[in-house]
């Protein structure tokens, strides 16, 4: 079976370096079209890709102690 790419019930896994990348190289544009919704939804996004990986890395070291 191939990977989900798009589900109007999927919840992304913040363990799963494969769901955390998909969400840092989504471009802006894909959650926002309207040019003036752009430079403000790419600055939210910024801190939230940076809180992802922040997440990620945490979670992955948290399993290798345990």
């Amino acid at each position: 079976m191939g990977e989900t790419m798009y589900s109007s019930t999927y919840q992304p896994d913040p363990r799963r370096a494969l769901d955390v990348l998909a969400f840092i190289l989504t471009p802006v544009e894909a959650f926002a079209s309207h040019p003036d919704e752009l430079e403000a939804v790419a600055e939210l996004l910024g801190a939230a890709k940076a809180e992802a990986i922040e997440r990620w890395r945490s979670l992955r070291c948290e399993a290798r102690v345990s």
